[in-house]
């Protein structure tokens, strides 16, 4: 209203019989000039800052600014809600089962430990540090770029098979942290956000701890903050927080592109975790192994050259990762500590076996205890989703919670399994299959770990098989699709 009111009264429209040709030009000219700058200041405020490191604000971004979801509607407007929801695929709920107790019966995400075998005395308030390693496809690890990571893995909890849940870094806080999967679209940039959330933040909060987040970028990049927020976390360190302190470089440890130098901001979260109350929970997202796939000056000819451009950079956060644990077990906190490490997603990649539906998702998901209480390496299928659950049976949760994905001690291997959502695909792998679905029907049956290139098509051969992890994949669809749009992602 203000502004159609200053319109109609600062506004003037030249008349031709009075203004001179002269001055037509200069006015056309300042007017024209005046369009292109409302234009670009539009662009800017819609993307949320200028630079490579920012992503258009999304009405995710709201959480950054209230306390509850519920109250994310006073912060967002309706143009810029409908702007951001334009062509945007809503969540359809499909009733593959009628009946409730059958969908249960199949599959559940709410999880509720046995209250009689574990009480709230039988906690174990040990410290959590996540670690998401930026674009630490498997191929890198397997090829030899990562050894600190490979010698850590030796002494850790590790699994034959592993799996990101989504192709992009948005996709993986919601999976690594709160246990929500990516499906159609990335969870963050749905309506979907501003429900009630919860995650490892929010389940610790209830047990006394401290928890915060990580990530070396402008304060507000990729709407993690907001994210961080709506789930839990009681504090966010960024780039902000980093410059702030003095006794590291500040700017002059920007890369230029994306965030601080892992290496700097890495020892920058060690620093700070030696200030935080215990038991605290904390996540760090790493940077510097992102495209341009660059490292600094100094390490120049450090690393092994490899044959793809991201092998250097990934050496380099794997050396960063070092030097933060070379630190890290000189503090009491440390033993004190359970360690996850895992990666947002792959990236580019040469393996032919790694270039299919299966392969574009490998990635290591590594537990850590700095006694070797975990070291081991158990057949099974782990992913991102299994985090969370994983953590809080380890830590012996004694709460209902809501995650999808399971509790990797606590569940038989054959159990064990990976969801990714690939072209307009679900898919869904277990044992040693993985099966493909459009919606309304199986579309691909195939052994991934006889056949890895995935040539040979079973779908039909063995009913049985596709049968079970078919009526497994559309319960587990059918669970996410009525909560994301019921808002029950929760557990009261």
């Amino acid at each position: 209203a203000c502004c159609i009111i200053s319109l109609c009264k600062f506004y003037k429209t030249p008349r031709k019989s009075t203004i001179k040709a002269a001055r037509l030009l200069p006015y056309y000219g300042i007017q024209t000039v005046a369009l292109a700058l409302g234009v670009f200041l539009c662009i800017i405020g819609i993307r949320g800052g200028i630079g490579h490191n920012v992503r258009p604000i999304t009405i995710s971004n709201a959480s950054a600014y209230v306390s509850k979801p519920i109250d994310a509607a006073l912060v967002l407007n309706t143009p810029f809600a409908l702007i951001r929801t334009i062509g945007k695929k809503p969540f359809q709920v499909t009733r593959y089962f009628s009946d409730q107790n059958s969908l249960e019966q199949v599959f559940t995400p709410v999880h509720r430990p046995e209250i009689d075998s574990i009480d709230s005395t039988s906690f174990r308030p040990l410290n959590v540090v996540v670690f998401i390693m930026e674009s630490f496809g498997q191929e890198y690890t397997d090829e030899g770029y990562t050894p600190f990571l490979d010698s850590l893995t030796n002494h850790a909890l590790s699994f034959t098979q592993s799996f990101a849940n989504g192709r992009k870094s948005i996709d993986a806080m919601p999976s690594i942290l709160s246990s929500i999967p990516y499906m159609v679209e990335p969870f963050i940039l749905t309506p979907a956000s501003l429900n009630k959330l919860s995650g490892l933040a929010d389940n610790l909060n209830h047990k006394g701890y401290y928890t915060a987040f990580f990530h070396g970028a402008d304060n507000g990049s990729m709407g993690f903050d907001a994210f961080a927020r709506a789930t839990g976390f009681q504090r966010y360190y960024g780039r902000t927080e980093y410059n702030a302190d003095p006794s590291f470089g500040g700017n002059a440890d920007f890369d230029g592109q994306w965030a601080v130098w892992d290496e700097e901001f890495f020892q920058f979260f060690k620093k700070t975790l030696d200030t935080l109350p215990q038991p605290f929970a904390t996540a760090m997202f790493s940077a510097s192994s992102h495209h341009p796939f660059r490292i600094p000056e100094k390490y120049q000819g450090r690393f092994p050259e490899g044959t793809l451009p991201i092998h250097v950079p990934i050496a380099y956060s794997d050396y960063a990762l070092r030097r933060f644990f070379e630190a890290a077990k000189q503090e009491a906190w440390y033993a004190n500590t359970l360690f996850v490490i895992t990666a947002d997603h792959t990236n580019v990649q040469e393996k032919p076996e790694n270039l299919n539906s299966v392969g574009l998702f490998r990635i290591p998901v590594v537990f850590y205890r700095p006694d070797n209480s975990l070291a081991a390496r158990r057949e099974g299928i782990a992913q991102q989703i299994d985090i969370l659950p994983t953590v809080l049976g380890y830590l012996r949760y004694d709460r209902p919670y809501l995650a999808f994905g399971c509790d990797l001690l606590n569940t038989p291997s054959k159990d064990t399994f990976a969801f990714n959502y690939v072209n307009d695909i679900y898919q869904y792998i277990q044992n040693q299959y993985v099966i493909q679905f459009n919606g309304q029907e199986v579309t691909g049956l195939y052994d991934y770990i006889g056949d890895p290139l995935l040539k040979v098509n079973l779908k039909g051969t063995l009913p049985q098989v596709e049968n079970e992890m078919e009526s497994r994949l559309k319960a587990f669809i059918q669970q996410y699709m009525e909560r994301m749009t019921e808002d029950r992602l929760t557990v009261e």
